[in-house]
């Protein structure tokens, strides 16, 4: 089924928002998922009681298949589409799910784990290029926010799921159902994917105008018509960006890796950064195993463990809205310099109430777990899933958005790998190195990183043609005023001094 102009305006962005939320929440699901049921006695009498090793493997194992998935992405994308990719992701991760949820052995749960990773690898890189790709500067940032607050919904619900379910032990329906539920997510991403345009950017790239120009004028709303000078603006500022890449020439797999005009490497490794501060955040190594880290550093039960591990994912999933109302006008930078610092804070006062070791300084660690969360989502967690999107220049952002992708779930995968066997060897010491790599995060960001709060897609174009790679000058968001109906705004050029103007928005690197 092709898709056709029948939702329009908000409800149609309404509708591209809800397909890429629920694969961002299908994303946050599968990484609490195994944590939920893998401490119940019918998952651990199915699997020979698994040691510290193997828990690491079977769900380390789900962030390697992510990494294949993002070369597979890296490879592919730009010959499927977004909305394709996201459509082939999807069916992968439904026979994974199956082979999951069947399984009676332990290779049979690695492998298939290893498959579902694979496809959702595939989503992560391409929802937020197709999500970026179909929204206006002014409320892309804000409307990302909403999908990384997706991903923190996924945890308690998975845990929940677990919790629930738990009363079925000792049957193997306990931990067989928690999983099995990942296929009611992918059903209606399924469904929806056909009735939702591809990226208009995507289709600007291969020649598509026409159907890229109607795909603008829906997204505008039901009174645009192609013919619109707003639209007309819109198409030919992506279409002048488009011609001037392939001046270039066609891009290639090594292009990406060379800096040349286009500044490619330098934008590879920036757009790679934030994905690797989300992950050496020490995020996962308590959100994969929260449950066994109440119960192996404060001797919890169980069931009490799981409990707090939902509650804590609820506030999670809660607190983590609140950049929807500050992220444009804060910008990404300065969130992310606040929640990298914050995180810091609060890694070493888990240290320190694990070395006091008495009961209510147990209970202090289980606060300082909550506030972690709580500061990694209302900066770390939005800006490392929007920020490669919006650097990249359209004829290698898919490839450049898969290497951080890439990046992100070799991360992943090494440090859920280890955790297991560093919450028994290391102890208190384990988040010593979160604190360390926290606090490295915060001039990092404020030398390096140019702002793109408020900034076209097209406009972060000119920032990085006009500055060398190093300590960046772009360090405030953009004007506030976005749009503008008079033609002669569409004469600003850049003036090669202070700094330009892209169209009609301007960019001042006196920022």
């Amino acid at each position: 089924m092709v898709w056709k102009k029948t939702v329009t305006g908000s409800a149609l962005r309404g509708s591209i928002a809800a397909i890429c939320g629920l694969a961002f929440l299908l994303f946050g699901y599968d990484q609490g998922v195994l944590g939920a049921v893998i401490g119940l006695p019918s998952f651990r009498d199915e699997f020979d009681n698994p040691d510290s090793i193997l828990e690491g493997i079977i769900a380390s194992f789900y962030d390697l298949g992510c990494f294949f998935g993002a070369i597979v992405a890296f490879l592919t994308a730009d010959r499927w589409g977004r909305k394709g990719s996201i459509a082939w992701g999807s069916w992968i991760m439904v026979v994974g799910t199956i082979l999951q949820t069947s399984s009676t052995e332990k290779i049979q749960m690695t492998i298939s784990r290893v498959l579902t990773g694979i496809g959702n690898g595939i989503n992560t890189v391409n929802v937020p290029i197709w999500q970026a790709e179909s929204f206006k500067s002014q409320n892309r940032g804000a409307m990302l926010v909403i999908q990384s607050a997706l991903i923190a919904l996924g945890h308690p619900l998975s845990t929940f799921m677990g919790l629930a379910s738990q009363q079925a032990d000792p049957s193997s329906f306990a931990w067989r159902w928690p999983i099995a539920f990942q296929g009611f997510f992918l059903v209606i991403i399924l469904i929806g994917l056909p009735f939702l345009p591809e990226s208009p950017r995507w289709l600007m790239q291969h020649d598509r105008v026409e159907e890229a120009t109607v795909v603008f004028a829906a997204l505008e709303g039901k009174h645009a018509t192609v013919n619109d000078p707003k639209i007309i603006r819109e198409r030919d500022m992506v279409m002048a960006s488009v011609q001037r890449e392939r001046e270039l020439g066609e891009a290639t797999w090594s292009e990406v890796f060379t800096e040349g005009p286009n500044r490619n490497i330098s934008r590879v490794l920036l757009g790679a950064g934030p994905y690797m501060f989300n992950q050496w955040s020490g995020i996962n190594s308590l959100a994969y195993f929260l449950p066994i880290t109440f119960e192996r550093n404060i001797g919890l039960s169980t069931q009490l463990s799981l409990i707090i591990s939902g509650v804590l994912g609820i506030q999670y999933f809660l607190v983590s809205w609140l950049p929807y109302f500050f992220i444009e006008r804060a910008g990404r930078r300065k969130v992310m310099i606040l929640s990298a610092a914050g995180c810091s804070f609060c890694m070493v006062m888990i240290v320190i109430m694990l070395e006091v070791g008495t009961l209510a300084s147990q209970w202090v660690f289980v606060a300082f777990c909550f506030l972690f969360f709580d500061i990694f989502s209302w900066g770390i967690l939005p800006v490392s899933w929007m920020y490669a999107s919006e650097i990249m220049p359209l004829r290698t952002r898919n490839k450049g958005v898969a290497i951080g992708v890439g990046s992100h779930w070799l991360s992943n995968f090494a440090i859920v790998f280890f955790t297991p066997d560093a919450i028994e060897n290391l102890g208190p010491k384990l988040y010593i190195i979160w604190a360390v790599f926290n606090a490295a995060f915060v001039p990092i960001t404020y030398f390096f990183y140019p702002e793109t709060a408020r900034r076209s897609l097209e406009d972060m174009d000119e920032v990085f043609l006009n500055e060398r790679f190093g300590v960046t000058k772009c360090r405030k968001p953009g004007p506030r005023k976005l749009e503008t109906d008079s033609d002669s705004e569409l004469e600003k050029t850049y003036d090669g001094k202070d700094g330009m103007n892209v169209g009609h928005q301007e960019v001042d690197f006196k920022n």
